[in-house]
């Protein structure tokens, strides 16, 4: 004991028990902060391709547990064609519309019965029995990016259910390479700071990857590039405010950002997967249709940044290292 309180001395954070399996006084009086039987979703977005089509739908959750148990079940609808994890998020891709659900406890309890797209706003609509109608309401009408709901009482054997309103959002995918020198930097450090300083109530950060390209000989060390997913209701306020500080904070002359604002960025596949399986020239940049592709930075690590982006959230593919096989 001795020495463990020598030890708690040189670390203050670390307390000691002197009677082990004793609880810390005042034990009896801890709270739980608001509705014990509610969880709040941190944030929800919704994005939407030109055409009003289709949508994707991402959950930001605190509670694991219940965000897989909602992706298990929500499959079910027919207004969802698939659902994914990324990170701390499950992304479901959405066709608009509504739907009947015909609800059971335990094998069908709770799904996405409406999507509807507006020029500003997308709707969904929860609905869920017992504990999938807490998830299905209040779980997701008070998390943030709502802008307004209606919502159903819920807890306890009932069915409940939600309405919520969301900022129509642009997907924006921004590659960025070639920042760093044989001695300092770091390109997935810099990106990754730089789209967590430029996130605001019109640009959410969703998601950050590195994309492993082929080793050219005049590489720094690894051959990587980034690329940085937001959601967006301005999208040329955000590439601004990136390039400024990319800009800035860059040390290399051969920096390349490109931007791209679209739903869908697979017309650029061709392109990068070659970049992954050998040199590629600058005039095989592509111009493509289905979306918007600026070049921002023309320094060499333009090839690198164009090819970044339309691996975003493809981790496996991304982080792939071409061996010479197909």
């Amino acid at each position: 004991m001795a020495r463990r309180r020598k030890e708690a001395d040189a670390c203050p954070e670390l307390r000691i028990s002197e009677r082990p399996g004793t609880s810390p006084q005042g034990g009896e009086e801890d709270e739980l902060p608001g509705n014990p039987y509610e969880i709040r979703y941190p944030g929800i977005v919704a994005l939407a391709d030109e055409k009003g089509t289709v949508i994707e739908l991402i959950e930001f959750f605190d509670c694991i547990g219940g965000a897989m148990w909602s992706r298990h079940h929500y499959v079910g609808s027919p207004l969802v064609r698939s659902a994914r994890s990324v990170g701390a998020s499950v992304r479901y891709l959405l066709r608009p519309g509504t739907a009947y659900l015909d609800l059971q406890g335990s094998s069908f309890p709770a799904g996405i019965c409406g999507a509807e797209i507006g020029d500003n706003e997308i709707a969904i609509s929860y609905i869920g029995l017992g504990g999938g109608g807490v998830g299905a309401s209040a779980g997701r009408s008070y998390a943030g990016g709502v802008i307004r709901h209606q919502t159903d009482p819920s807890g306890g054997g009932r069915k409940a259910g939600a309405t919520i309103w969301l900022p129509r959002m642009q997907r924006v995918l921004i590659g960025v390479d070639d920042t760093d020198t044989p001695d300092q930097g770091a390109s997935w450090t810099l990106a990754h700071n730089i789209a967590r300083a430029v996130e605001d109530e019109t640009a959410r950060y969703l998601s950050h990857t590195i994309v492993q390209l082929f080793p050219v000989p005049y590489r720094t060390k690894n051959c990587v590039s980034i690329v940085c997913e937001f959601a967006s209701a301005n999208p040329g306020r955000l590439v601004a405010r990136f390039h400024h500080l990319l800009r800035k904070y860059t040390l290399s002359d051969e920096t390349g950002m490109a931007a791209f604002t679209g739903f869908d960025p697979s017309p650029l596949l061709p392109f990068a997967w070659m970049v992954k399986k050998g040199e590629v020239r600058r005039d095989l940049l592509p111009e493509i249709e289905g979306g918007h592709l600026e070049l921002i930075m023309e320094g060499r690590g333009i090839i690198g940044a164009v090819a970044a982006i339309p691996f975003y959230t493809r981790f496996e593919e991304a982080l792939s290292l071409w061996t010479g096989q197909s």
